[in-house]
């Protein structure tokens, strides 16, 4: 009996999808620039301060773009910094406001907008993975806030550091990485020769592991806290990168038919791609510049083929109305 699957074993040397968060002013982008030819895609001008490779972004499609800029070029850099998603959510609100014309994330009502923001969200993720499979390793850092935290079996609260992201962004986060270090200031309380208690000290660190006070996680074994600096973690990014090459196989093979059936229904129905490319980039499917070849074959499949006829009057209306 034959079995139809490839079976792996062994370590796969992948690059590494980093987490950083933490405290404000701390560090979190400086340290983000130590990583290996690190590109900064800076989100609000954290990065203006540092000597760095930068590329300044203002707008969700905008970071869309230079993700998938990244992913056809990829020996721009070996780390692609994202600084921050917290400004790059607020950048995605804003886009889904606009592409839907209401005025908040709340107008949807019964939280439908949060749920519209957390799938808008996975697709920068799934981009993000495409950086990964070129052999790129990928940072995003976030800010941290306390909040008052009460476990019910305890008495009294505790402040608890959280990701300054919504609740349906912030679990995406957190599954997405293979390392989350948290990053804060670490106080020592003494006591002084009047033997009160007295709170000094202020070095920074990094903890990579759960705690009630602070979410991190990390899949190498890391000790629970560190200096806060490059060094503790470079033996993770020093090593070689597997880049995943995809074999030719029957989605690609759909793929190609798919935009051949494509081009074919242009074709039938006089239809330019310039044309069609501007309902799609009008509608929000796309970024401005997207090219029918980087249509997917899930969006050819599930909106083209079964709106055609639509896309079709819309086009002639465009038309028209140019006259």
């Amino acid at each position: 009996m034959s079995f139809a699957f490839e079976i792996i074993k062994g370590q796969e040397n992948r690059p590494i999808k980093l987490g950083i968060y933490g405290a404000e002013g701390i560090g979190k982008t400086s340290l983000a620039n130590e990583l290996p030819d690190a590109l900064i895609v800076d989100t609000e001008n954290g990065s203006s301060r540092i000597n760095c490779r930068r590329i300044k972004c203002s707008s969700w499609e905008n970071l869309i773009a230079v993700v998938k800029a990244v992913i056809d070029n990829p020996s721009i850099c070996k780390t692609l910094v994202i600084d921050t998603l917290d400004k790059a959510e607020s950048f995605c609100i804003d886009y889904l406001c606009q592409k839907f014309r209401k005025a908040n994330i709340e107008d949807w009502g019964y939280g439908r907008g949060y749920t519209i923001l957390q799938d808008e969200v996975n697709r920068l993720f799934e981009q993000l993975n495409k950086v990964i499979d070129a052999g790129i390793h990928v940072a995003v850092i976030a800010h941290g806030k306390p909040r008052k935290y009460e476990l019910p079996e305890e008495a009294g609260a505790f402040d608890r550091w959280e990701l300054k992201l919504t609740r349906q962004v912030g679990p995406l986060f957190k599954e997405w990485c293979d390392i989350l270090l948290f990053c804060n200031y670490k106080t020592y309380v003494v006591t002084t020769e009047n033997n009160t208690k007295k709170a000094q000290g202020g070095k920074r660190v990094m903890y990579t592991t759960h705690h009630a006070c602070w979410d991190a996680k990390n899949r190498f074994n890391l000790p629970e806290e560190l200096e806060l600096s490059y060094k503790p973690i470079a033996h993770l990014f020093s090593g070689r990168v597997d880049v995943q090459i995809k074999a030719e196989d029957d989605s690609s093979k759909d793929k190609s038919t798919n935009h051949a059936k494509l081009q074919k229904l242009m074709e039938e129905s006089n239809v330019r791609a310039d044309d069609l490319e501007q309902v799609v980039i009008e509608r929000g499917h796309y970024p401005e510049n997207t090219k029918i070849d980087d249509f997917s074959e899930d969006f050819i499949n599930r909106w083209i083929f079964p709106n055609w006829k639509k896309i079709v009057d819309t086009i002639n209306k465009n038309k028209e109305g140019d006259k």
